[in-house]
């Protein structure tokens, strides 16, 4: 079953965390194409999970995960799984033709830190091949959460929709069949992290992201666009149990203006239709944080729990734990105590390569506040003050 907040307010994260400065080099080096010592690389990685478990156990996090300590990044590792794709050198990011960068082209010129590399084309059958390396993330999580006290465990994977914007088509009939095909692949990560007792936690930007990327496109377009992946979506979970299943979304790591972001109201509907017992989301930056209210008139099934961000991946400021709580008091109010989980907006390290725009120190400071928010709320909501 999902964790659910039954005597106090739970804590958790979205996922990826920072890593230590040797693996972040090595892996640096591996994605550069240059030579590495693949033993060397394991075995940083085993380490960096184990120390980032600690680190999240230490610090009072109840639903933790691996860091994503040996992902190239959130999407990008997937190039490492399916079988199918072949690179697509000097492919141009969607961001640079986004309604965003074209508002903001003097902000954004060589400033943005979550711009894709290069991507890949599908150019035959796009199939799971990634059992091996998904095999050793498990291992090493569960190595890692023996006698660490925690109250559940996560793994993320990405979306169906995050890994068709990261690709082009050139196999499939249609832009849909090459979607579900992508669907059924990364059904078979889902599934095998469920197997292996964790929850599954399906990373979604593209789903919220899709109406900025798209210079054209319109709401009623968006919305379209979005019905169609989230079957997809929903095609690959379909022999999972919804409890068991935690679906993120976000609009990415970007400190910017984002005056081009979705506006929650026009998407939740739709995001209620995925099957998941849990939805993260975006709610303590400056674009988003008003968009608490939107609960009051949105009902939340009676089985499901949400997630909302009460600290943020977009400001370097450390939020003061009496702000976490009131964030958390402000749902909490609305679907109930039990049904909220406290959480953070994105995560908090992209790829290797880049330049993370919250240091490492100010982030575990972050995740600090976010649990002595939660203990500031349990309080309050359960009168134990």
């Amino acid at each position: 079953m999902m964790p659910a907040s039954r005597d106090r307010i739970l804590t958790t994260h979205v996922g990826s965390l920072p890593r230590a400065d040797r693996l972040q080099k090595l892996m640096a080096a591996r994605e550069s194409g240059e030579a590495t010592d693949g033993k060397a690389l394991a075995g940083e990685i085993r380490k960096a999970v184990a120390g980032v478990v600690q680190k999240q156990t230490e610090i009072g996090l109840d639903i933790i995960d691996d860091g994503e300590q040996s992902k190239a990044g959130f999407v990008v590792y997937v190039g490492e799984r399916l079988g199918g794709f072949e690179p697509l050198p000097g492919a141009r990011t969607k961001f640079a033709t986004s309604k965003e960068c074209r508002a903001f082209p003097d902000f954004y010129h060589g400033a943005h830190s979550g711009t894709q590399p290069p991507r890949v084309a599908s150019r035959g059958p796009i199939t799971y091949a990634g059992h091996a390396q998904l095999k050793t993330d498990i291992e090493n999580l569960k190595s890692a959460l023996a006698g660490a006290p925690h109250v559940a465990a996560f793994m993320p994977a990405a979306s169906p929709a995050s890994v068709e914007g990261w690709q082009t088509n050139e196999y499939y009939k249609s832009d849909e069949e090459c979607l579900f095909a992508i669907a059924e692949a990364m059904r078979e990560e889902y599934e095998a992290i469920v197997a292996a007792g964790f929850f599954v936690q399906v990373d979604d930007p593209r789903l919220v992201m899709q109406y900025m990327l798209d210079p054209d496109a319109s709401i009623d377009a968006t919305r379209k666009w979005a019905a169609l992946r989230v079957e997809a979506l929903n095609h690959a979970l379909r022999n999972i149990p919804a409890e068991k299943i935690r679906h993120h979304t976000c609009y990415g790591i970007n400190m910017g203006p984002r005056v081009h972001d979705l506006e929650m109201r026009h998407i939740v509907d739709i995001i209620l239709t995925i099957r998941a017992g849990a939805y993260l989301f975006e709610a303590a930056n400056p674009r988003h944080e008003h968009e608490w209210r939107l609960w009051e008139e949105v009902k939340l099934p009676e089985d499901k729990t949400i997630v909302p961000g009460v600290v943020t991946h977009t400001s370097v400021l450390v939020e003061h734990p009496e702000l976490v709580a009131e964030r958390i008091m402000r749902f909490a109010g609305l679907v109930g105590r039990e049904r909220v989980i406290a959480g953070v907006d994105c995560g908090f390290a992209s790829t290797p390569r880049a330049v993370p725009e919250v240091h490492e120190s100010v982030v575990w400071a972050k995740l600090q506040s976010l649990v002595e928010g939660a203990r500031l709320a349990t309080r309050r909501l359960w009168q134990r003050i």
